[in-house]
């Protein structure tokens, strides 16, 4: 009988070996011996998009696909195991990053469309994966005092970087029609160009910001600034090169970096960014704009939308306070081009029937306390184990055997 490990990772994959299962439960991908049916494929795409992911959400299903089927294979070649209740402890935490109970937080998945076995798939390559890398690695990462004296003397010595982005973003929403199709298809063409002319000419046509007037431009911003998973996106890209497309709720976004920059001084890290929503009826018709503008002319900050609210449906207005990292993609990327008090019209909810007025309320900058040289050791350390891990994963999917019938 296979060890739990196994049969939680890859039960659904198992699926096909049990009789002439056809569609929904064959193979689409094979890594080595194990098989990624078309239904692990389809609830990974789900699970994604639930949880705001933004970039190409099929391809990076796959491919986190054949890393987690390479991570169990690794574990289970080391006799690695996983108990029922660190599998609940993997789902405790990855509740915990969005400020939710296990209970709330898999209500939400389900309710998207993820089944239970799901989020256990998900979770266990993490938690196998830690003690992989532990065993094989752990004794790789010893760390000198020279080396502990050559960070701390880095640390705080300046320099960060801010970038000029073009950005275009192209509605989707599934109840209208081929929106999304078309949508689609300009995407991948656009995200093709290195021309800073047609990608201009692109925001023009197509983009649904007020960005669009400008061709899509955008003004030099510190990275920092930017959404925390959009960051790396950016810094992957050479200058007039686009990225991928980036599904967001109700669109897709495309960014060209235009220029980067070093700046003689670090911008800050955020801890947290509030912000408040106030819907108004009528998507994006030219009521529901007027009255957004009307509202914006006459506010200066989020406190003034309580005013704005007074008399009507409470639940018309909301204002929250979160983490970069866990605020859905489409309202970061509205508020990374937001100052305090600045507005938004760029977002719908409801199918497109109601228009999102997005203000930035404020950020909270990260406490920077001088670390002390343990906390260096370890981060020296926690690098060290990263790099191994990634150069060992590599390995392994060059080894692998992966295929897709």
């Amino acid at each position: 009988m296979r060890n739990l490990l196994l049969l939680s990772a890859t039960l659904l994959s198992l699926m096909p070996t049990l009789g002439p299962a056809q569609g929904l439960f064959s193979p689409v991908i094979r890594v080595n011996e194990d098989a990624v049916t078309g239904y692990e494929l389809n609830q990974r795409i789900t699970l994604l998009r639930a949880f705001g992911t933004p970039g190409n959400i099929p391809q990076l299903a796959e491919e986190q696909l054949i890393d987690d089927a390479l991570k169990v294979q690794a574990a289970a070649q080391m006799g690695i195991t996983v108990t029922p209740e660190e599998i609940e402890g993997g789902i405790a935490e990855l509740a915990s990053r969005g400020q939710l109970a296990p209970d709330q937080f898999l209500a939400n998945i389900t309710a998207s469309g993820v089944d239970r076995a799901t989020i256990e798939a998900f979770v266990i390559p993490g938690l196998v994966w830690r003690q992989v890398v532990r065993q094989r690695f752990s004794g790789q990462t010893n760390v000198t005092e020279d080396e502990i004296d050559r960070a701390m003397a880095l640390t705080g010595s300046g320099g960060g970087l801010r970038v000029l982005l073009g950005e275009i973003i192209l509605p989707a929403r599934p109840q209208v029609p081929g929106e999304v199709e078309q949508a689609t298809q300009i995407a991948n063409r656009v995200t093709k160009t290195t021309s800073p002319a047609e990608f201009s000419a692109a925001a023009r046509q197509y983009s649904a910001t007020a960005s669009r007037q400008s061709g899509g431009r955008m003004p030099w911003m510190p990275i920092t600034q930017l959404p925390p998973i959009l960051r790396p996106l950016v810094l992957s890209l050479g200058i007039n090169e686009v990225t991928q497309p980036i599904e967001i709720p109700n669109g897709i976004a495309l960014f060209q970096l235009r220029g980067i920059e070093e700046t003689e001084s670090t911008a800050p890290e955020y801890a947290a960014i509030e912000y408040a929503q106030y819907l108004i009826p009528g998507g994006q018709s030219q009521a529901a704009l007027s009255e957004a503008a009307r509202i914006s002319g006459t506010t200066d900050s989020c406190n003034d939308l309580y005013g704005v609210n007074k008399g009507q449906d409470p639940a018309r207005l909301e204002r929250t306070s979160l983490p970069p990292a866990q605020i859905p993609s489409d309202i970061a990327i509205e508020l990374s081009k937001l100052d305090e008090g600045e507005t938004s019209t760029a977002i719908t909810r409801n199918g497109g029937q109601t228009l999102v007025l997005l203000m930035m309320c404020g950020r909270t900058a990260a406490i920077n306390e001088e670390a002390s040289r343990e906390d260096v050791a370890n981060n020296l350390r926690n690098q060290r184990l990263a790099a191994s891990a990634d150069s060992y994963l590599g390995q392994l999917k060059a080894d692998a055997r992966i295929v897709r019938p």
